[in-house]
């Protein structure tokens, strides 16, 4: 199968004709991601505190990754971390952005993240307000 390499990712097409399966040459921890390139999508995150939290939000729209960040009230996470039970206060980050910016916004989140795992998980976007869709689309045009 023919594959592009753009800005250090490589582009796969998939077979179903509008997708395209995007993989990172340089972070090859990040998951191949099944997309279309111009679909909106949300990413899920968390940061340690509200100051990290507002420096993620910053970073990734003044770059035109993300098109919005919302930052939730401090909750409680729990979860297992080396055999042992963890509970740890974190602020949730939600984030808007389009499939085609989702790797190169994963990649710059995970360096401004402390956690050595930090959580970024991909979700499609199925529907909405299609002016919302569209203005979301136009921010993080490159």
């Amino acid at each position: 199968m023919p594959y592009v390499r753009a800005r250090g990712r490589i582009i796969h097409p998939h077979p179903l004709s509008r997708y395209i399966v995007v993989s990172s040459v340089s972070s090859p921890e990040l998951a191949p991601s099944l997309y279309a390139a111009h679909d909106v999508v949300v990413i899920l995150s968390n940061a340690p505190d509200m100051l990290l939290a507002k420096r993620i939000a910053h970073v990734l729209v003044e770059e035109h990754l993300a098109a919005c960040v919302n930052l939730g009230a401090q909750g409680l996470s729990m979860y297992m971390w080396q055999d042992e039970l963890e509970g740890t206060e974190e602020i949730p980050i939600t984030i808007k952005t389009t499939g085609f910016r989702a790797q190169a916004l994963i990649e710059r989140l995970m360096a401004l993240h402390p956690y050595e795992v930090p959580e970024v998980l991909v979700l499609p976007v199925l529907g909405g307000s299609i002016s919302y869709l569209e203005w979301v689309r136009a921010q993080v045009r490159v």
